[in-house]
């Protein structure tokens, strides 16, 4: 594998494991040039899921463009890499077994799953999703927001 650092192809593996839903394996590896220290993951390549836009556009699914929005909504927030990492896996897991054997989800399917996953583990990152996902043009519908999810820690 291509070291990100100095791009020299040789490596040593330290450490691999699966993801927490077994759905990839993580290996933590070292550039044996440089010494820096990277992490790889392998995935089983699968029949690509078709995204059904709201404008009834169909796009391949890209993970890439979740985890862009996640690390955007999390960032300055105390969440390692890891638990990043398991999030975006988690959100992609539960798009593939929503999407079933036709390889088909809408767009706003994959945005209401990434927002109950994001609930789980971080509310505020929650709320900055929710307001660029939803589209929050005013502070009232930030307050909504904020007032649903007070609701739903009472209960």
């Amino acid at each position: 594998m291509r070291c990100p650092a100095c791009g020299d192809m040789e490596d040593k593996v330290l450490e691999t494991r699966t993801t927490n839903n077994g759905s990839a394996m993580r290996r933590r590896r070292v550039c044996l040039k440089c010494g820096y220290r990277f992490t790889s993951y392998e995935r089983v390549e699968d029949k690509p899921i078709t995204v059904i836009k709201r404008n009834g556009d169909l796009q391949n699914f890209d993970i890439s463009k979740i985890e862009r929005g996640i690390r955007m909504c999390t960032d300055k927030r105390n969440l390692n890499s890891e638990a990043i990492e398991n999030l975006i896996s988690d959100i992609e897991e539960a798009i593939k077994i929503q999407a079933g054997p036709k390889h088909e989800i809408t767009s706003s399917a994959i945005g209401e799953e990434t927002l109950k996953q994001l609930y789980k583990v971080d509310k505020v990152a929650y709320i900055r999703f929710a307001s660029v996902y939803r589209a929050f043009d005013n502070v009232e519908q930030f307050i909504k927001e904020i007032e649903s999810l007070a609701q739903k820690a009472e209960a």
